[in-house]
């Protein structure tokens, strides 16, 4: 799904023009960006966490000369933890053997 096919689903469900609900998603993703920028967590409920954590500096390998090591420095990533409701829905995806 596309940030267009959501916004197209919203405005056929509320009835708002998709301009304004395009307006109202790209703003909510432009503050979670800019939340995340620096440093806070978002949690939105029975959705997930967002996160920054850092990622420790560690020895890499180039696999074209793994005879070399190549150092990583540390650096900031951002997390997504699932929130109850969407791990469950997810799990309902798993074949069963």
């Amino acid at each position: 799904m596309t940030k267009r096919d959501l916004v197209v689903r919203i405005a056929s469900e509320t009835g708002l023009i998709q301009e304004q609900v395009l307006d109202v998603v790209q703003r909510t993703l432009d503050y979670i960006s800019e939340a995340l920028a620096k440093g806070e967590n978002i949690e939105l409920r029975n959705f997930g966490v967002f996160e920054v954590k850092v990622r420790k500096a560690r020895i890499g390998r180039n696999p074209n000369s793994p005879e070399r090591d190549v150092p990583i420095p540390p650096r900031s990533v951002v997390k997504f933890k699932p929130g109850k409701e969407m791990r469950e829905a997810v799990l309902r995806l798993t074949p069963k053997p």
